[in-house]
């Protein structure tokens, strides 16, 4: 199941699978699966043996890609998919409204995988590539805003700040700190009451949604903090540990959690929610799911200024902290126009999200990145064995940038996506801004969104 290293060399010896455990070793994870195995084998139903499986293949499942089945079952397996009852619940849902939030994209249109992107750029002759590089830099230049730093640490917040609180709840500092400064920020910038500990007054309750809520404890220090009440959580996958419990044991909270796409929510047909005013926050928004949010929470205030309907809910602001860049897609981008101006093809924007990943990559002076490095200190010395000759054309010339070099580029990629998300906000009427709203030791994935609508 495992390949020699292409240099001839021998591999390390692979340490022996835990006890009733899968034989199959994950190279990526750099450990053996965590299934059972099958009574008959060593190996779980994901993983046969290469002898039992070299004539099967396994396809992602039509209702749920997150798992896979062979592809001669899927027809039976559609049918008992225990996914497949959730989908029909959902699609059923007034809230749901498939692909509303996509950005125009081409109906059908599959994603631009990473390992695309990367042979996408690997395809450029040396002059494209430098060309490339040289564009960057100039639309860097001339139109990323420049970010200001805005680490804040509210008052509200001192009892989470210094551990204060329910120890049930999973605590861990460094996204604690994340947290509290995106609360601060969303303080400072006129979203929330200053020096608020507890419960809101009723005439300024505002009720907050969640996007890409995962467990849902950036919401739960709002709750806490500032006492918000009426609360959205919007994430489809389902989570252990979340917050839910805790929140509904505080008195007076309404707590609905939305499994569903953001791509597909339509925040009209949130019955709870109409005739609401209402803010948006996320921490760290993967991807394509920042400009999905955007869409979202502008889709229904466009609507709403429109019609000046009651029904509708309407937006007060949103704070969206960005993150891995390198998941983004031209076709849900929201301002492909800003993109457009500068001369980014969609190819070179989807090169330019390939590079944002070498803002991450490198050593940022923190321990979690040390850690990671030597975590990856085996994998490092098995390339550095490899003879250059290896590495041709543009993968050659990658290899040899300076690390400094490489970083500095994807941060500036990652500087013009979230520059084009900025003025896209501001050309639907909000003041908003972009921040830098943690050190890069904390956490190099520090770029904040925050946007306020002009009564």
């Amino acid at each position: 199941m495992d390949r020699a290293p292409a240099n001839g060399e021998s591999a390390p010896p692979l340490p022996a699978p835990p006890p009733g455990r899968c034989h199959f070793w994950l190279p990526n994870k750099r450990r053996h699966c965590a299934n059972s195995p099958l009574p008959s084998t060593q190996y779980c139903g994901n993983h046969p043996p290469d002898s039992s499986s070299a004539s099967r293949r396994r396809v992602p499942c039509p209702v749920d890609p997150s798992h896979t089945v062979f592809e001669e079952n899927l027809e039976a397996h559609v049918g008992k998919c225990p996914f497949r009852k959730h989908a029909d619940a959902l699609a059923a849902q007034p809230y749901y409204s498939k692909g509303i939030n996509s950005g125009g994209g081409e109906a059908g249109g599959g994603a631009v995988t990473s390992a695309a992107k990367r042979a996408s750029v690997h395809k450029l002759s040396e002059e494209e590539f430098w060309g490339l590089v040289a564009k960057i830099r100039s639309a860097h230049a001339s139109a990323a805003v420049q970010m200001r730093e805005s680490h804040v640490a509210p008052v509200a917040c001192d009892k989470w700040m210094k551990g204060q609180v329910d120890r049930t709840v999973p605590y861990q500092e460094k996204h604690v700190v994340q947290q509290v400064s995106i609360v601060g920020n969303m303080e400072t910038f006129g979203l929330l009451p200053r020096g608020a500990t507890g419960d809101a007054a009723e005439e300024d309750a505002l009720a907050v949604v969640e996007f890409g809520a995962g467990r849902g404890y950036l919401t739960q220090m709002l709750a806490d903090c500032y006492g918000i009440k009426n609360i959205f959580l919007v994430e489809r996958r389902s989570y252990k540990l979340k917050a839910d419990r805790s929140l509904r044991q505080n008195e007076g909270v309404m707590l609905e959690r939305l499994r569903i796409d953001i791509e597909d929510l339509n925040l009209h047909g949130v019955q709870a929610l109409i005739g609401s005013r209402y803010l948006a926050i996320g921490k760290h928004l993967c991807g394509p799911a920042t400009d999905m949010t955007i869409m979202c929470c502008l889709h229904e205030q466009h609507n709403y200024t429109e019609e000046k309907g009651h029904n509708k809910c309407r937006l007060q602001g949103l704070a969206l902290a960005t993150c891995c860049h390198h998941l983004c897609q031209w076709k849900h981008y929201a301002n492909k126009a800003f993109l457009s101006g500068l001369g980014i093809a969609e190819d070179e924007f989807h090169a330019m999200t390939w590079f944002s990943s070498w803002a991450v990559d490198g050593d940022h002076s923190s321990q979690d990145s040390l850690e990671a490095q030597d975590s990856s200190s085996e994998v490092r010395d098995r390339e550095a064995k490899k003879p250059d000759l290896e590495f041709t054309g543009i993968e050659r010339i990658i290899r040899g940038m300076p690390g400094e070099e490489r970083n500095a580029l994807g941060f500036m990629c990652k500087d013009i996506i979230d520059s084009g998300r900025l003025l896209w906000l501001r050309s639907k009427g909000l003041d908003a801004d972009l921040v830098s709203y943690v050190p890069s030791n904390i956490s190099p994935e520090n770029h904040l969104l925050i946007a306020k609508c002009r009564s």
